[in-house]
């Protein structure tokens, strides 16, 4: 299966890097915030932080989320590598991608580039990217997968 995840993680860096850059050169020079719609913005937003924001860092700290990152990357790596579903294997190219695409922002400019805002009723969800995205969208598909797809029954042994 590393013949479908890596490509699905790979697309899902590049979107990820492309949208990044693209944001950063619409919304970070001059400082502007772009209303899209009524309940989506285009905002400037630089995460040192991991999810949403949370446990902001910087130095030390930065490098250690960097390393986690990348550890967990690893193990869904081997995981992908020992899959057998393709649905499994999309998902965890997906997440793979995704936290790939953030440790590129954290170790090139200490911080991630966030940008999606959506809000609605006065309540703003934590701005996120493409990266944040694909590891959320992964990890519903590998619950999903792991609710509803039923596993492969190995042969019985006859003893």
């Amino acid at each position: 299966m590393l013949r479908l995840g890596l490509p699905v993680a790979a697309v899902a860096i590049a979107a990820d890097q492309v949208s990044k850059w693209a944001a950063r050169d619409a919304l970070w020079d001059p400082l502007r915030r772009i209303e899209v719609t009524s309940f989506f913005n285009l905002v400037p937003a630089e995460n040192k932080g991991i999810s949403f924001g949370l446990f902001q860092s910087e130095g030390a700290g930065m490098l250690l989320i960097v390393g986690l990152a990348l550890a967990i990357s690893v193990g869904l790596a081997v995981w992908l590598h020992r899959s057998h579903s393709r649905w499994q294997a999309c998902a965890l190219g997906l997440v793979i991608g995704g936290a790939v695409g953030n440790v590129v922002d954290r170790l090139r400019l200490g911080w991630v580039i966030d940008f999606l805002d959506f809000h609605g009723g006065g309540y703003h969800w934590p701005a996120f990217n493409i990266a944040d995205s694909a590891i959320s969208v992964g990890v519903v598909m590998l619950i999903v997968h792991g609710f509803l797809m039923k596993p492969k029954k190995e042969p019985r042994s006859e003893s």
